[in-house]
């Protein structure tokens, strides 16, 4: 089994934090081996950023990722970019408030920014669509998640992320049963 995941927006939404988070449930929590790699823009804030991710059940003998069987896109620009380079029937995961899909793409929905600013905090929005992410993928494990953000974040932002990553998990929870 080998998957590979981008996840992808703009400096600032909390892109490589995110992929960080991701590749170290995988890997720590969740026994699978991975990789991540990173690409940004010059501009610490603003610029186009990406973490690259690839999982397997075996070595990883090729880091890179190429044509991703998910694509998480927390902005417009992320989306059109990437969007081609997904292999046909790949995951697409968007900030709904952020990214509008092209007709016919099919893609799974998430006010992220939304309920961050519910929580306070837009900051959080990466991690709610983990969240939801981590709901909708067969890969991991919520709790390796959950654990992985423990060990991520600052310690007076642990019960804000967690909540955050509980908020988007729900949400997909209730995009099923509205469907």
């Amino acid at each position: 089994m080998r998957r590979e995941i981008r996840i992808a927006g703009f400096g600032g939404q909390g892109v490589v934090l995110t992929g960080y988070i991701l590749g170290k449930a995988l890997a720590l929590y969740d026994g699978y081996e991975a990789v991540m790699t990173q690409a940004y823009g010059p501009e610490a804030r603003g610029g186009s950023s990406s973490a690259n991710l690839v999982v397997s059940d075996e070595p990883i003998d090729y880091p890179f990722v190429q044509h991703p069987d998910v694509l998480v896109a927390l902005s417009q620009e992320a989306y059109t970019r990437f969007r081609s380079t997904l292999k046909a029937g790949g995951l697409v995961v968007i900030d709904g408030d952020l990214v509008v899909p092209e007709p016919g793409d099919v893609v799974h929905s998430v006010p992220a920014t939304r309920i961050a600013e519910q929580l306070g905090r837009r900051i959080v929005a990466n991690v709610v669509i983990l969240g939801f992410y981590t709901a909708l993928s067969d890969l991991i494990e919520r709790e390796a998640v959950e654990q992985a953000v423990r060990s991520s974040v600052k310690a007076k932002v642990v019960a804000l992320n967690l909540e955050a990553f509980a908020r988007g998990y729900a949400w997909a929870g209730e995009k099923e049963v509205a469907a």
